[in-house]
């Protein structure tokens, strides 16, 4: 029997999946806001979340396995771990903008709260 344990498959390997949340995440870091489909979005969630609150407690080593770009890092934890400082959760906010063009897929915006 198989059992759907571990989030969403999006589609790909496991190694593929980690990569892109892996990418997400960086991009988000860097922009504050991206543009992707709803399911990838409830994705990234929780990972962006957990590197951010490792980021408040200062777990260099925790970000720095996931996050390899060296801007994203030192934002992340110069300007996005004070901003959220005293913010105890729910950096990320996700809106819902529609379907795509090309393949009617959800799109939506995650970004990160003021």
């Amino acid at each position: 029997m198989i059992k759907t344990l571990g989030g969403r498959r999006l589609g790909v390997t496991s190694s593929h999946k980690k990569a892109l949340m892996r990418n997400m995440a960086t991009s988000l870091f860097l922009h504050e806001k991206i543009e992707t489909t709803i399911m990838k979005a409830k994705e990234l969630r929780p990972y962006a979340e957990k590197l951010i609150t490792h980021a408040k407690n200062g777990k260099h080593f925790m970000v720095r396995r996931e996050i390899h770009n060296r801007t994203a890092y030192k934002k992340l934890f110069d300007v996005l771990a004070t901003r959220y400082q005293a913010r105890a959760g729910g950096y990320t906010r996700i809106l819902r903008l529609g379907a795509r063009a090309g393949d009617n897929a959800e799109t939506g915006l995650i970004q990160l709260v003021q």
